[in-house]
C-alpha cells in the first residue's frame, strides 16, 4: 500500500496527520503523556521494534514535538520529553481516548480516567467557546473560510 502525503494540502487536519497520524506515533505520544521518557521503556511498553521507534522518535524530535535530552552522554542515552508544541496535543489525544471509551469500550470499561486535581472529582474534557464558555458541538458552530483559505 502506497503512503499518501498530505504535505501540500492546505488543510490543518491534513498537515497535523502528516506529523502525528501514524498509529505508533500516537501511542508514543500517549505514553509520553503518561510520563514515559526513555527509549527502552517505550520498547517494553509498546512492543515496538527498535528501528521503527527510532524513526518515529526522530520525526517527533524534528517536528519539535519531543525534545531529546541526554541523561547518560557516555552511553549516548536520551530522555524524550514533550515540548510545549507536544503538550499542546493533549486535548487531541484526550478526545481520541474519550471517544474510544464511549463508543468502543463502553461505560465502566475505561482503562484510564481523569481526576481533576483542584476539586478531586472524576472529569472529562469538553470543547467550550473560548469567548463565552458555552459547550460546543457540531450544531453550535459553523466552519467559515479563514485567513489562510485558498479558493480553488
Amino acid at each position: 500500500m502506497r503512503k499518501v502525503s498530505f504535505a501540500d494540502m492546505n488543510c490543518s487536519i491534513a498537515q497535523t496527520l502528516e506529523l502525528v497520524g501514524e498509529w505508533w506515533t500516537l501511542l508514543i505520544l500517549r505514553d509520553s503523556f503518561l510520563g514515559i521518557r526513555r527509549f527502552d521503556d517505550f520498547v517494553e511498553r509498546l512492543g515496538i521494534s527498535r528501528n521503527v521507534l527510532t524513526d518515529r522518535l526522530d520525526k517527533l524530535v524534528a517536528a519539535e514535538i519531543l525534545e531529546r535530552r541526554p541523561y547518560d552522554e557516555g552511553r549516548n542515552r536520551y530522555d524524550y520529553v514533550l515540548t510545549e508544541r507536544g503538550r499542546a496535543l493533549w486535548p487531541v489525544l484526550t478526545a481520541l481516548r474519550q471517544w474510544g471509551d464511549e463508543w468502543l469500550l463502553g461505560e465502566g470499561n475505561e482503562p484510564v480516567v481523569l481526576r481533576h486535581l483542584d476539586c478531586g472529582e472524576l472529569t472529562h474534557v469538553e470543547a467550550t467557546c473560548s469567548e463565552c464558555g458555552e459547550r460546543l458541538d457540531t450544531r453550535s458552530v459553523r466552519a467559515e473560510a479563514g485567513p489562510g483559505h485558498i479558493s480553488p
